[in-house]
């Protein structure tokens, strides 16, 4: 038999629940692919981090999910007057109909590059009721100039947690990604091309597993509070 003692102090009992284990574990299932979104972060022509996005999109196809890129030629920098804003809803757009991403940039001075970072800038946390990333699945992936490093894919998965992602475990990072494409632009047999396949193949099933969970997943006693809070205030104030 539980008293008022057994509560914890400041918790608002409207706002907290048990877990809802039938929406979790057992939620409506969707049938259609995977959607995932695909951002790189170089507009060279030859671009290898484009072409490994590339390569990472027809692993995605050929695993069933449904495969977009955004182009950033054209995107405007974060808060710039004037900006066309055309490219910008082109990026939402697409960042809302994901439910997945791969995330793709160079190295350039121990860290993503500008443009990659533009992209990701541009993404809101929420918009109105429209949350565009929050409990969408992330791949990341990096290629070097030089020797193998991660500094951009660890600066990428803070990002991804700060867009409240769930960004897997595995990812991708190619050194020296000038010797790892052919003249088409087809990334050669090796244990770095077998790393993007063990990364898409990842992505493929966490994004399975939680894409129908992931509205509940993101569902947040603080938020709940703090939504509930305000609606009292507007009735008060109705009431006035």
């Amino acid at each position: 038999m539980h008293t008022d003692a057994d509560k914890t102090p400041n918790i608002q009992e409207d706002c907290l629940a048990s877990i809802d284990r039938a929406r979790l574990l057992h939620p409506e299932t969707s049938a259609h692919p995977p959607r995932i979104l695909i951002l790189y972060g170089s507009l060279r022509a030859r671009s290898f981090s484009r072409l490994a996005a590339e390569e990472a999109g027809r692993i995605l196809t050929r695993l069933g999910a449904e495969v977009r890129f955004f182009n950033p030629s054209g995107l405007p920098l974060v808060d710039q007057p004037g900006a066309d804003m055309a490219k910008v809803q082109e990026l939402w757009d697409l960042a809302q109909w994901s439910e997945g991403m791969v995330w793709s940039s160079p190295e350039r001075h121990g860290a993503m590059t500008g443009l990659m970072k533009t992209q990701i800038d541009w993404i809101p946390l929420s918009a109105g009721a429209v949350r565009p990333t929050q409990g969408k699945t992330l791949a990341l992936m990096q290629v070097s100039g030089g020797s193998q490093s991660f500094n951009a894919l660890n600066q990428m998965r803070i990002l991804g947690r700060w867009m409240r992602m769930i960004t897997i475990p595995n990812q991708s990072s190619i050194p020296k990604a000038f010797l790892e494409f052919d003249e088409a632009g087809r990334m050669t047999p090796s244990a770095l091309y077998d790393r993007i396949v063990d990364v898409m193949e990842e992505l493929m099933k966490f994004t399975l597993l939680t894409r129908d969970r992931s509205t509940y997943l993101v569902d947040r006693y603080s938020e709940r509070k703090e939504t509930a809070a305000q609606l009292s205030a507007r009735v008060n104030q109705r009431s006035l």
